[in-house]
């Protein structure tokens, strides 16, 4: 059986097969509230979908390895969960930086970054166009979260995709559901509730609020806007067969880029 993740290679194995530059998947995502009924643990689901990107790509053809994944993101708005681990975008810019250094220095051109955390996205974009101004390298990242949020509306329809679409909810809530039962607790689903005003504007979104017909950017933390548990959604919509479905679509597009990407970069 082929082996997919990086780590479990052999030195001599690890030798024979990067000589052929094979894509490289790396997995990033965070230890962070994900509502009180979901694993805090947002890579593992990473972790998942990238073994079975890897795996469906085999079958188109296309040579692709996972790399360890990090498990913790940059700091964004979940600093008080208590258990949360985050690094510093600093930091967390450090460690990309060097992960990915790690693999071009021995000729592995072929990456492609599989995110699971929306903080991670600036630095992501920071740290891959230093690359590319420096060595003419493009490293395209696939952010899990966003595309699984615009496939939600064909899989569920756009009226429900909507209510149960946001932090502590949907999309994480149905994959999880899927991926790891054993770790969900659905008993504690929270029922939807308004977000708490903050400064007297009503919360919009994580780290936003409204003041007239204008979007204003505040350090609010998730608590302060979702007491609940869940901004702006309602967990309670999710479901094993919706993650199941998103999971099977994440996977199957996964597989098609990475394919394009292995072809473009010939």
């Amino acid at each position: 059986m082929t082996k997919h993740l990086l780590a479990h290679l052999t030195a001599a194995e690890a030798r024979a097969r990067l000589a052929s530059r094979p894509v490289i998947l790396i997995p990033l995502g965070s230890h962070e509230d994900q509502g009180p009924h979901a694993p805090m643990g947002d890579f593992l689901h990473a972790a998942a979908i990238a073994e079975r990107i890897a795996t469906r790509a085999e079958t188109l053809g296309t040579d692709v390895l996972v790399a360890p994944t990090v498990p913790f993101g940059a700091a964004d708005h979940f600093g008080h969960a208590p258990g949360g681990i985050a690094l510093s975008p600093a930091t967390f810019r450090a460690l990309l930086s060097e992960i990915l250094e790690a693999l071009l220095r021995h000729g592995q051109t072929r990456l492609i970054i599989v995110n699971g955390h929306g903080g991670n996205v600036p630095v992501i974009h920071e740290v891959t166009l230093a690359i590319r101004k420096a060595r003419g390298i493009v490293i395209p990242s696939f952010y899990l979260w966003r595309i699984a949020g615009a496939l939600l509306p064909d899989i569920v329809g756009p009226e429900k995709a909507r209510a149960a679409t946001g932090h502590g909810a949907d999309p994480l809530t149905s994959i999880a559901m899927h991926l790891f039962p054993a770790l969900m607790r659905p008993d504690l689903v929270p029922a939807p509730a308004a977000p708490a005003p903050f400064m007297g504007l009503p919360v919009t979104g994580l780290g936003t609020a409204r003041f007239e017909s204008a979007e204003i950017a505040l350090p609010i933390e998730f608590p302060e806007s979702a007491p609940g548990g869940a901004l702006n959604s309602d967990a309670r919509l999710a479901s094993s067969e919706t993650g199941a479905a998103l999971v099977e679509r994440l996977t199957e597009l996964g597989a098609r880029f990475v394919a394009h990407c292995a072809k473009e970069t010939a």
